[in-house]
């Protein structure tokens, strides 16, 4: 059985039959990869030391991406099946009050959720609480846990404290607060460049 495509060029000359089937071959993988950018994977690029070591930058202070920066990969579908969890990489958008603090820095950050809905936490010395715990975050290193001090605060409903793990130059909730959900595009699941940095999240 012929399908919809060989069937409506039946009746041209054969040069032109396979024009037509590489133009609609071409034309559905480019909507097929627009697609998966769109609703499923979406590429990003790092532009600033503020998840170093996790994820590299170059060009500015505090980078440690050699010649290139580390580009990741975000799973858009993942927080529809179910809801974030503390630990991950999150790319979301910039929140209005986080451009007027931390100056322009593109539409889009990637941190660290560290606080969930409905929990109050605190900083001593670098060292968040969580519920008067102390947090145990085996990603950051004492030279990168800074020295910042925080008053205690109840993070709302439907909201995510985002922090970087380089706590000195990470522009973050700190400044700016809670990040709403709606905000959230996606969970980084891998770096995907340079080659040296490939790796699974």
């Amino acid at each position: 059985m012929r399908n919809p495509v060989d069937r409506a060029a039946a009746r041209l000359p054969h040069p032109w039959r396979v024009a037509v089937d590489w133009i609609v071959t071409v034309g559905a993988a480019i909507g097929l990869v627009l697609a998966l950018k769109a609703w499923v994977i979406n590429p990003y690029r790092i532009p600033s030391p503020s998840m170093e070591p996790a994820l590299h930058c170059t060009g500015e202070a505090g980078c440690e991406g050699s010649r290139f920066s580390d580009r990741v990969l975000a799973n858009r579908l993942v927080y529809r099946v179910h809801a974030p969890e503390r630990g991950d990489v999150i790319v979301f958008k910039t929140p209005p009050l986080a451009q007027q603090r931390c100056g322009p820095g593109g539409n889009v950050f990637v941190k660290r959720l560290i606080v969930l809905p409905g929990e109050t936490w605190r900083m001593e010395d670098g060292v968040v609480y969580i519920d008067g715990k102390k947090l145990v975050e085996p990603y950051l290193s004492d030279a990168r846990r800074g020295h910042d001090i925080q008053q205690p605060k109840k993070v709302p409903p439907g909201h995510y404290v985002m922090l970087g793990d380089n706590r000195d130059h990470s522009c973050d909730s700190r400044q700016w607060g809670a990040v709403p959900r709606d905000n959230l595009i996606g969970k980084v699941i891998a770096t995907y460049w340079p080659p040296a940095r490939l790796s699974l999240r």
